[in-house]
């Protein structure tokens, strides 16, 4: 259903460092980035993928609330790692791994923010196989 996800970023290198290291514990290497432009991109060919850019009408980029782009984990262990190099690159904690009351004892998540304050879901949905 999802293509693509697009996320505003003021500082290039600083996004390039936190989405490297976030999206490579989850297996994706970035398959393009232009520093002139201020576009990168992770993802396969096929699929979905994720952006960061500058966005088009020049003003600054800025954080929808209650937007949150969910990532998805193979384990639990993945997403504990994520996590760790979500806030070892200059991310912002929002919720430490583990299952939440509200949605039952099989959705393991974290909740990370990136440099810029977008809001990442990282999870492992146990109930999904």
């Amino acid at each position: 259903m999802i293509g693509y996800v697009t996320l505003g970023a003021a500082d290039f290198g600083a996004s390039l460092t936190f989405y490297d290291a976030v999206l490579a514990v989850l297996g994706h290497e970035r398959s393009f980035a232009d520093a002139d432009s201020g576009w990168a991109a992770w993802g396969a060919a096929t699929g979905a993928k994720l952006f960061i850019c500058k966005p088009f009408d020049g003003n600054p980029p800025t954080v929808g609330n209650g937007s949150m782009v969910a990532l998805m984990c193979a384990d639990d262990e993945m997403v504990r790692r994520a996590h760790a190099a979500a806030l070892a690159t200059g991310g912002r904690d929002e919720g430490a791994p583990g299952t939440r009351e509200a949605y039952g004892p099989d959705f393991f998540v974290a909740y990370v923010r990136d440099p810029f304050g977008n809001k990442l879901s990282l999870f492992h949905d146990h109930s999904a196989g």
